[in-house]
């Protein structure tokens, strides 16, 4: 095979092609990168023609790779991940949580445990500094096996069986009713007791919406439900007689304007909770530090919230 030079093809370049891919518009994905949409249009024309390639199929509506550049960009992304773990290699050496750390969050978590965990975070590691990305659990997932991300608090599904996690804590979810709804008062209240009409759920993508639906019997249909696009919407529907729905237990939180107009009722059941964890690339040269993060964090419970066993994470 004949050598051929690299001088022409940049890793920013790659980053352009990879940003018009994730959003399909030059616009955006040039608002993404910093840079001016005639610049980043440029740019993408010039790898395209260093490689010979046509990556996007264009009009004024419409943008979309090609099949072979569907093929290319893929390759870009683990060119970027490359890229990103040489730098982290690097990092590693000079101590593994300083620098910049890329976090992610589920929203229906991230507003009601970052604020507590921060000053922990500053105290212990005074020289890291934090980006916080909020995100549902698929992009998030997404980011950090593309290394846009280093680290990311949700609770763990079948999508994150390839990332390396270390649980933190169990959240219980609690029950939470219109004031007059005749479940507020029942005597022995069941999940099963849940599955109905009124059950008001998140939209897709969001996991607690599925974290609810499991809990439902497994005859349960959820075509008819009403949802919500963000957990604080999920409060003022149920306070508004909306219906009901599954609250995580650190929303409960600081709650005084829902005073009169809702009540919340604890599941006995010990399958209505959800396991936070901490989750990471296993490729990432830092994972020792992260375990030793995650006992660090373990070891401090939030209030209402079920400590996970003593037991340390190995590192």
């Amino acid at each position: 095979m004949s050598y051929v030079p690299l001088s022409g093809l940049s890793l920013r370049d790659i980053e352009y092609v990879v940003a018009v891919d994730d959003l399909r518009n030059f616009s955006r994905a040039a608002e993404r990168c910093g840079v001016s949409q005639a610049g980043l249009s440029e740019q993408v024309r010039k790898l395209e023609q260093l490689l010979n390639v046509t990556l996007f199929e264009r009009s004024r509506r419409h943008v979309a790779p090609t099949p072979e550049g569907e093929r290319l960009i893929a390759l870009g992304r683990d060119v970027l991940a490359s890229a990103r773990n040489l730098l982290e290699v690097a990092r590693a050496h000079t101590g593994p949580l300083d620098g910049l750390l890329h976090i992610g969050v589920i929203p229906t978590l991230g507003p009601y445990y970052i604020p507590g965990l921060l000053p922990r975070l500053r105290q212990k590691y005074p020289q890291l500094g934090l980006r916080l990305n909020e995100n549902t659990t698929p992009n998030l997932v997404q980011a950090l096996r593309q290394g846009d991300l280093d680290v990311a608090f949700m609770a763990p599904t079948a999508a994150t069986e390839t990332l390396e996690h270390a649980p933190l804590f169990q959240e219980p979810f609690l029950a939470v009713f219109p004031k007059d709804h005749e479940l507020a008062t029942k005597k022995n209240l069941s999940i099963a007791d849940l599955a109905r009409p009124d059950l008001l759920l998140l939209e897709d993508g969001h996991c607690l919406r599925d974290q609810a639906l499991s809990l439902c019997p497994s005859n349960f249909r959820s075509q008819d439900q009403r949802l919500a696009t963000s957990l604080e919407m999920l409060w003022h529907m149920i306070g508004a007689g909306e219906g009901f729905s599954l609250i995580p237990r650190l929303a409960l939180n600081n709650r005084q304007e829902f005073d009169g107009l809702v009540t919340v009722r604890e599941l006995s059941e010990s399958e209505a909770r959800r396991t936070i964890s901490l989750v990471w690339r296993p490729s990432d040269p830092r994972a020792t530090s992260f375990r030793e993060l995650a006992n660090f964090l373990r070891a401090t419970t939030p209030d209402g919230c079920l400590p996970l066993p003593k037991t340390k994470i190995p590192t």
